[in-house]
């Protein structure tokens, strides 16, 4: 059995948009052993909240 990987050196770059429901103050990214991790989490929905009327 014969394998064959390719290994890209050097610097890259790759781009993505984001979808309109993310939270991009807390976007993170990992790179460890060669493994790139990118985190990308969802934004909180505004909650309906109840304002009491008085008068």
């Amino acid at each position: 059995m014969l394998r064959h990987r390719t290994r890209r050196t050097g610097r890259f770059d790759h781009r993505v948009t984001l979808p309109q429901d993310t939270d991009e103050e807390h976007v993170s990214a990992e790179l460890a052993d060669g493994v790139l991790t990118v985190t990308v989490p969802k934004a909180q929905k505004a909650k309906p909240r109840r304002i009491e009327i008085t008068g």
